[in-house]
């Protein structure tokens, strides 16, 4: 800025200099020639009042006029008359700094004055989005808390119309399991269907607790070893995947301690997740399910080669009633967020390229016989 402030300056200079010794050496008969030089002599003059104001335009008046002086020695044995004829031109060039000058001062105050006045409006306006983004979020949080307590109204309900008839069905396969004994191949199924129905009656009494915006219980946990659990839940899950030709793709860690995980709740999330995918998939498609050990944790990861999920969609999809399905509840992926954090997890989701697949990852501390 000084730089070009200072080479500013010096082009003035030079043409007040060049006007000044064309001035001193042009001979006095040459009258058009001395006229234009006195009309360019105002183009500095002028200049430095739009770019510095009054200061740089009686600056550059006094530059000018001294650079005047050998012009009118030529006009000095002429006699006053002549003399005093070229002295006003001098008092032009003042005024021609100073009235610039002026204007452009009041322009250059105006212009500080705008944009003092648009940064306010920018400051404004960012206060006015975020007080904005602010109410919409808390409208949305109000809009979430009045379906909790709608769906808490209707779970009440639910629990004694669902459970009771649970009770029933799980005494019935009692019964019936009592025809199929170990070395059966029916019995495997019976076995099936009695964790199956414990589930159920579990997951209605985690929907109550969710709908009340409680943690779960955080009961001693039913032991399983994670194979087994995730073979139970393929088993369950199987007719989904041919109706639809999907393939189910199984790599387990081959680690001789089979690693122990809360079986009943850790078989929701499980299902949540593989029905997801399912949803989502096309006929043949192909849903990976890896598990591996980092360190003192345990990482399920569930992969297809669905569409994938938006960025935009990641953040939220944890949100109770979030879904991106017509037909979705909101509700599978939030249940299941909470039962893994419930015993110290986590579960994220990610998508590498749009259109290539979701991946969805559960860590779970390994958990030991004995301990909750």
């Amino acid at each position: 800025m000084s730089t070009s402030r200072n080479t500013n300056i010096f082009l003035l200079l030079l043409i007040v200099v060049s006007v000044g010794l064309l001035h001193t050496f042009t001979p006095t008969d040459k009258l058009f020639l001395h006229d234009f030089y006195r009309r360019v002599s105002y183009f500095p003059i002028v200049v430095a009042a739009i770019l510095y104001g009054v200061r740089g335009g009686l600056f550059l008046a006094v530059c000018t006029s001294l650079a005047f002086i050998p012009h009118l020695r030529h006009f000095y044995h002429l006699g006053p008359g002549a003399y005093l004829a070229e002295l006003p031109e001098v008092l032009l060039y003042f005024g021609a700094g100073i009235v610039p000058g002026v204007m452009a001062g009041r322009e250059k105050q105006l212009r500080i004055k705008y944009q003092e006045l648009s940064r306010q409006l920018e400051r404004s306006y960012k206060k006015l989005h975020a007080q904005t983004c602010t109410l919409v979020e808390a409208e949305e949080q109000l809009h979430a808390s009045q379906k909790l307590s709608a769906l808490g109204e209707l779970s009440a309900s639910l629990a004694h119309e669902v459970k009771n008839p649970l009770a029933s069905i799980r005494g019935a396969v009692e019964i019936l399991a009592d025809d199929f004994p170990p070395s059966h191949p029916k019995h495997e199924f019976a076995e099936i269907l009695l964790k199956e129905t414990k589930r159920l009656s579990s997951t209605v009494e985690e929907v109550l607790r969710f709908s009340r915006n409680q943690r779960p219980e955080l009961e001693r946990p039913s032991l399983e070893a994670l194979p087994l659990v995730l073979k139970r839940v393929s088993r369950l899950l199987d007719h989904k995947f041919r109706d639809k030709n999907i393939v189910l793709k199984m790599k387990l860690s081959s680690q001789t301690d089979p690693v122990l995980i809360a079986g009943d709740k850790m078989a929701q999330v499980f299902i949540n997740l593989l029905l997801n995918s399912c949803d989502v998939l096309d006929r043949n498609g192909i849903i990976e399910v890896e598990s591996r050990q980092v360190g003192a944790q345990v990482q399920v990861i569930f992969s297809d080669n669905g569409p994938g999920i938006a960025e935009a969609d990641r953040k939220k999809i944890f949100t109770p009633f979030y879904s991106t399905r017509k037909d979705g509840t909101g509700l599978g992926l939030a249940i299941s967020s909470r039962i893994v954090e419930s015993y110290g997890g986590t579960i994220t989701v990610s998508s590498p390229v749009h259109g290539s697949g979701a991946v969805f990852t559960v860590s779970l501390p390994m958990l030991q016989e004995g301990v909750q």
